[in-house]
């Protein structure tokens, strides 16, 4: 039967490529005459009330509405993306009424979560909306995959949004002069990056990109994969035949995928050649199994057929009727050498290719390591990789250079000066956290509350044991677990592999003893006896079950899932034995079939391994972490949170066993948890600084890339955040924080300076008012309930703040400095703030420590701790605290306490660093504190009006090579 109402509205859609219009107007026009009802927008709703899952008219809509609701630009709304408002205006512009608009709401919500951060250079604009509709075969394709692939709408409109977002920073590939973008693109570890740049080279190719090169890690193993995901999800069935007859057997003798189980199910198919269709051809120059070795067809596969041949490739007459060539290498010096001797030998037409270069993991390999130092005569020197990149980038003026990483440091630390070199000097894209994403939320309680840890972590202690046979065991459990929910109707396709991934060594040799290990410990385990069936009965109760996800099928009882246990054991123990060594120094030591994801249908192995299983290779159906290895570098041990990702179906399986007390050096011990929370705080840190200077004011960049450093930081004294030879020097001078929490954590560690920092707040503990108020926290999606804490008051000049914070003792001076020169010009030359409320929260429980300090009213002492080798204090402020604090500066009016719109407020605590309250109440004595064991450490939030009308929130000083050594030159930033 026709549904003739959502034909109607899809041909009403379809007119509105440029945004929402009068739908009534434009739905009596394209109305068929015999059916009136359907340009009735009561009908319409009513439709919507009705409607049950997998209604299309819903869906057409809902695909509209997000991508509406998602458009960064739009010249229909002024509203900001991914809001209410924005939704309000979409609503004006189509004309509906409010019985209707709520109807649409409640069916199609406004999709909230944040966007793509964008940095970047002012541009000039070429790929309008306008312009992308017009050329988009590949990426209408792609897109179509996506959502066949079960990719929710808002998804697709993000990525949509993000790869727009590139490409229009690219130069126009038709522009007579040439010009090379350099840019990076930012993502989280195992989180769809290769999406992004899949969308960022369908659009590019789309709007005239002829020539793209993926470097796509150091490994075929990595290069296959990613020549896989293009030629799967992008480039498609025809162009891989190339017009032999896919039902002609002696037709596909030498053609890709012929042994691919995925072929040609998965694989997207065009409808047929695209040069039949209106669009153009591609053509690999690189196939699943063979990388670059020379151009096959000769020179002649790079000399593009002209229309006109008196005008240059890039002349939209010629351009658009080029096939485009497509090739993924490794970053191998080898391979690329091949690739520039082959590219110099085709002549002046290089210079008219407009060319897209994909650098994939782009901060291993591609960054130049070389001491600055040793340069003879000032001469840059550069390693291989990075030296044949710049030749590839100087033989292709026409191309554009993307970086692709989740581990940005080392390519923001990349001289800016260095005009050859890959800084991304054009633009640097944060791209959002992915819906389902399992990240550092999950297993780190960021806020010192939550479940995270004790859901997915099992630490390894010295009291403990290794645990290894606990996570041997917890890995044949999930297995089974798996195996129970696919056969109680949970879809079995994020369980057709399964995988435990061991990581304790670079060492080869160590890997060899740790497998024999891991192999005699699974037979002697008895997983078929009563021995191993009790233990796993055991950790199902005390473990599994108290964590499991109430929404999926679970068994009452472990007897209910003893026959998939059996089935989990055999797949696991399939070819007799349960481990993969993953290491290596050929590609010989990676070409495993039991490793290959892509072609063995079901891996279900504990992977042994060390640096390589940590760079770029996906690890299906990764459930159980075994992680006891050290580094001193931050992006590299980022990198090895193989356990981030996708986990549809099982996240309530995922767990990691991690050292906490691992050996580094003769008598050191570093906990690998606590490690891991520090990065994430750097790099979630360095996230939400991009997001908070990404807005344009008054239509400009407030920061361009090259202004990016500073926002690095280092939270553990051991733990950098890049090796050495890949950071660059910069020197933030002042951080503007309106309206927003600054938190200095560096307090000194010796008593006498902690003494004499107490020493400087004793106006302050004095003007404490005696007589305790109380906040209140309203209900909110944390608690259904208000919460309330006491807390003393005062209030402070803001020159008097501002005089005892400059003489402020700090263990690194350098991280408050950009704060104190911001809030000392809150007097008037930047911004006027009068004066600052002071609130002191008294802790509630019972067994608190109360104690005078300086002669001041009896204060509540709080409990904090640096752990084991870092250089300062976590979370000062409490969550309760810091949400009053928030509540009372944003106004207008506090219940609690009401302030002036020049008012700040600040939280101090009088911190005693202890690990338990016995150690706390010793440092208060007869009711009494040690002015030396006491930090009075702050959290400060200014007032919003706290800026001045420019509304510059940096100002840095910047060194690269491209001014005179050791001059420094000042740069405001808005």
């Amino acid at each position: 039967m026709t549904d003739h109402l959502f034909n109607l509205h899809g041909d009403v859609l379809a007119a509105m490529r440029r945004g929402p219009k009068a739908f009534a107007k434009l739905a009596f026009v394209l109305s068929e005459a015999e059916e009136p009802a359907d340009i009735d927008l009561n009908h319409f709703r009513d439709r919507i009330v009705a409607a049950g899952p997998g209604d299309e008219l819903i869906a057409l809509w809902h695909r509209t509405l997000t991508a509406w609701d998602l458009a960064e630009q739009s010249d229909w709304s002024d509203a900001p993306p991914r809001t209410d408002a924005r939704r309000t205006d979409t609503h004006d512009r189509l004309g509906f009424g409010a019985d209707l608009r709520k109807a649409l709401d409640e069916a199609v919500p406004v999709f909230k979560e944040p966007g793509a951060a964008v940095i970047s250079k002012e541009f000039t604009s070429w790929y309008s909306r306008d312009t992308a509709a017009a050329r988009a075969f590949y990426w209408n394709s792609y897109e179509q995959t996506l959502r066949r692939k079960g990719w929710s709408d808002a998804a697709v409109s993000s990525l949509d949004e993000a790869s727009h977002a590139v490409v229009e920073r690219l130069s126009d590939p038709t522009r007579p002069e040439a010009y090379g973008a350099r840019g990076l693109v930012v993502g989280y570890v195992q989180s769809g990056k290769t999406a992004n740049f899949t969308g960022v080279t369908a659009k590019a190719i789309d709007a005239g990109y002829r020539l793209v090169i993926v470097l796509g890690g150091t490994l075929n193993l990595l290069r296959s994969q990613t020549q896989r995901r293009l030629d799967m999800e992008l480039i498609g069935q025809e162009n891989i035949l190339r017009g032999a007859d896919p039902a002609d057997t002696d037709a596909l003798v030498g053609v890709d995928y012929q042994d691919d189980e995925d072929w040609p199910a998965k694989f997207v198919s065009h409808g047929g050649r695209p040069s039949t269709l209106g669009a153009f051809d591609i053509e690999r120059l690189t196939t699943r199994d063979d990388d670059y070795k020379s151009l096959l067809n000769g020179i002649r596969t790079l000399e593009f057929e002209k229309q006109v041949r008196t005008q240059p490739l890039y002349d939209p007459a010629n351009l658009h009727h080029a096939a485009a060539r497509v090739m993924v290498v490794k970053k191998n010096a080898g391979v690329l050498d091949k690739l520039l001797r082959d590219l110099k030998k085709i002549g002046p037409i290089l210079s008219e290719i407009p060319a897209l270069i994909i650098d994939d993991e782009s901060d291993q390999a591609s960054v130049n390591t070389t001491d600055p130092a040793k340069w003879e005569n000032g001469k840059v020197a550069r390693k291989a990789i990075n030296g044949q990149i710049t030749q590839l980038l100087g033989l292709l003026p026409r191309a554009q250079y993307v970086g692709y990483t989740a581990t940005p440091f080392a390519n923001v630390f990349v001289d800016p000066g260095d005009e050859e070199d890959i800084f991304p000097r054009d633009f640097l894209i944060s791209l959002p956290r992915p819906t389902g994403y399992m990240g550092v939320q999950d297993f780190h309680d960021l806020e010192g509350e939550g479940s995270a840890e004790e859901t997915h972590v099992r630490g390894i202690y010295d009291d403990t044991g290794d645990r290894l046979q606990e996570a041997m065991d917890a890995f044949v459990l999930t297995g089974a677990l798996k195996l129970y929910r696919a056969a109680h109707g949970v879809p079995e396709g994020p369980f057709r592999h399964h995988t435990m991934l061991v990581h304790e060594s670079v060492q080869q040799r160590e890997h060899a003893a740790l497998a024999l290990r891991i192999n005699s410990m699974w037979h002697r385990s008895a997983y078929t006896g009563q021995e191993g069936h009790a233990r796993l009965a055991a950790l199902l109760t005390k473990d599994f079950q108290r964590f499991a996800d109430d929404g999926l099928p679970a068994p009452t009882s472990y007897d209910d899932l003893k026959p998939y246990v059996s089935r989990a054991r055999q797949l696991i123990n399939s070819g007799g034995e349960p481990v993969i060594i993953v290491n290596g120094a050929t590609e010989r030591d990676y070409e495993q079939a039991e490793l290959d994801f892509d072609r063995t249908p079901h891996v279900w192995k504990i992977l042994v391994g060390g640096t390589k299983l940590s760079r770029g290779f996906t690890v299906e159906g990764l459930t159980v972490t075994y992680y006891r290895r050290t580094t001193q570098q931050a992006d590299t041990l980022m990198q090895m949170g193989r356990w981030f990702g996708f986990r549809p179906g099982y996240r309530d399986l995922v767990r990691l066993y991690i050292g906490r007390e691992v050996p580094m050096g003769k008598k050191k011990t570093v906990d690998l948890y606590d490690a891991f929370e520090a990065i994430c705080r750097d790099e979630e840190t360095f996230r939400t600084q991009l997001t908070r200077y990404a807005a344009l004011v008054d239509g400009k960049p407030q920061v361009t890339p090259a202004q990016i450093p500073p926002l690095v930081s280092q939270h553990l004294s051991w733990l950098k955040p890049a090796a050495r030879n890949k950071m660059f020097n910069a020197e933030l001078v002042e951080i503007r924080s309106p309206g927003q929490p600054i938190e200095p954590a560096a307090y000194p560690v010796e008593p006498a300076a902690t003494g004499r920092n107490t020493e400087r707040w004793r106006p302050l503990l004095a003007a404490l008012s005696p007589a305790p108020v109380t906040l209140t926290n309203p209900s909110d999606s944390t608690s259904s309930l208000p919460r309330s804490f006491s807390a003393l008051t005062t209030a402070i000049s803001h020159a008097e703040l501002v005089s005892v914070l400059g003489a402020l003792e700090w263990d690194r001076p350098e991280l408050f400095r950009p704060h104190l020169t911001y809030l000392s010009q809150l007097d008037g030359r930047l911004a006027k703030v009068d004066d600052w409320l002071v609130i002191v929260p008294q802790l509630s429980r019972s067994n608190r420590t109360e104690a005078s300090i300086l002669g001041s009213v009896p204060l509540s002492l709080a409990r904090r701790s640096r752990q084991a080798g870092k250089a300062v204090f976590g979370r000062i402020s409490g969550v309760e605290h810091r949400t009053s604090a928030q509540r009372i500066i944003d106004g207008p009016g506090s219940p609690d306490l009401s302030i002036s719109p020049t008012t700040g407020v600040m939280l101090l605590y009088p911190v005693v660093e202890s690990q338990n309250d016995a150690e706390t109440s010793s440092a208060a004595p007869h009711g009494v504190a040690d002015p030396s064991k006491v930090t009075m450490a702050f959290t400060l939030i200014p007032p919003k009006s706290a800026i001045d009308s420019s509304r510059q929130l940096l100002r840095f000083q910047a060194k690269d090579s491209s001014h005179a050594r050791d001059v420094f030159v000042t740069t405001a930033s808005s």
